[in-house]
């Protein structure tokens, strides 16, 4: 059983690619059938333009606002600050907690890829960071994984820090139990989601926490 004192682990969505078309409606449905268990959404659109990238986010923003659920940049400080978005999420080259502080306020909510490495954990938690996210735990085709990250990480992280910490990579209800009993504050889910049916999904992530 996980500990009493620690808040129920809640689900992190992060977006395909693909943000067009019905993935606004697709969104609505997977926070709504969670009632409450997504905390956050993470907006990822690969290339360069912060026009298409503000058009696509638009719909996606008012639909996390609605239902209280935070909406992270991934990687671009930038994007963030042009969005208003509630935070943003960076990897190990894409700028500094700082950085991203500086341009975002300190109510923005920064959280910092640190792969397996207890040693960028620690960094990013010093310089401020809002949460810290490990992984890969098992694998995924999202994106290429270097790092494997061991359940402990998640355990030795609790006994030690108050910041959350998310876990991340190949995350489904299938697996995630583990993940919940060793300390996953937020379980970090794309395709596990968006592959199929984002409803029977999110309704099977929140009866495997649950039960974990």
């Amino acid at each position: 059983m996980s500990d009493p004192e620690r808040l129920p682990t809640q689900l992190y969505l992060i977006s395909p690619l693909d943000v067009g078309g019905d993935f606004p409606e697709r969104l609505a449905r997977a926070i709504d059938a969670g009632e409450g268990l997504v905390a956050a959404f993470q907006f990822r659109v690969k290339g360069g333009d912060q026009h298409e990238a503000a058009r696509l986010a638009a719909p996606l923003q008012e639909i996390c606002a609605a239902r209280d659920v935070a909406f992270i940049v991934n990687d671009s400080i930038a994007l963030a600050k042009r969005l208003g978005a509630d935070g943003v999420h960076l990897g190990q080259e894409d700028g500094t907690v700082a950085e991203a502080r500086d341009a975002l306020g300190r109510d923005a909510q920064i959280g910092v890829t640190c792969h397996d490495s207890r040693h960028l954990a620690m960094d990013a938690g010093e310089a401020g960071a809002d949460y810290v996210a490990f992984g890969a735990f098992f694998p995924t085709t999202t994106k290429e994984v270097s790092h494997r990250a061991e359940l402990d990480v998640l355990t030795w992280w609790q006994q030690i820090f108050e910041i959350p910490c998310v876990a991340i990579g190949g995350i489904t209800p299938d697996n995630c139990a583990p993940l919940v009993e060793a300390g996953a504050d937020f379980l970090a889910v794309s395709g596990a989601v968006w592959n199929g049916d984002e409803v029977a999904a999110v309704k099977a992530f929140a009866k495997a926490m649950s039960a974990a």
